[in-house]
């Protein structure tokens, strides 16, 4: 089987159950912003270990689900399923359940954060500003689609990217902490 198959060789890309749209529609812009907020997910999975990697493998499903929605014209998005090709409020409200019990585990800076303090928080800062870059297309997917949780969806997860990063920060710093006592 053979990877390419010349269909968008004209500028088009094919949609999940049917049709064609420019490659730089407002749907394929938003997908390829989640497309790499993905991808930076991995990264920081593949640097992570235990919760936070088997957290990062979950949204990267979810993602899966949120770009299947994307990728439906509107006319056939009778044909979506919920959870798995339609973003469903429990999806989101899962989010939200992960922000506040994550939130707990650390102290909030209480003044703005400057990423880098380590790697895994700095790799989870700039998958947040691609989900935030994602949920800034997502309005135009959601002009199209108003009953679409997309945008929810992804304004939940760069709030907990950032909440992931600030964890991750506390970690490591307190590992840092003990091995130089």
């Amino acid at each position: 089987m053979k990877i390419y198959t010349k269909t968008g060789d004209k500028g088009t890309t094919g949609l999940l159950y049917g049709g064609r749209v420019p490659k730089n529609s407002p749907q394929v812009e938003l997908n390829g912003a989640v497309d790499e907020a993905q991808a930076h997910l991995g990264l920081v999975r593949a640097h992570a270990t235990g919760e936070l990697a088997s957290i990062c493998r979950d949204l990267e499903l979810d993602l899966w689900i949120l770009m299947a929605e994307v990728a439906t014209q509107a006319s056939k998005r009778d044909h979506l399923k919920p959870g798995t090709t339609l973003v469903t409020r429990d999806m989101v409200t899962h989010l939200e359940e992960l922000i506040d019990q994550i939130s707990l585990r650390f102290q909030p800076p209480k003044e703005f954060v400057v990423p880098g303090e380590e790697v895994t928080a700095a790799f989870l800062d700039v998958a947040r500003t691609v989900v935030r870059r994602a949920e800034r297309h997502s309005v135009a997917f959601v002009e199209e689609a108003p009953d679409s949780l997309v945008q929810m969806y992804l304004n939940r997860l760069s709030d907990l990217v950032w909440t992931l990063a600030r964890w991750s920060e506390g970690v490591s710093l307190t590992a840092r902490g003990a091995q130089n006592a």
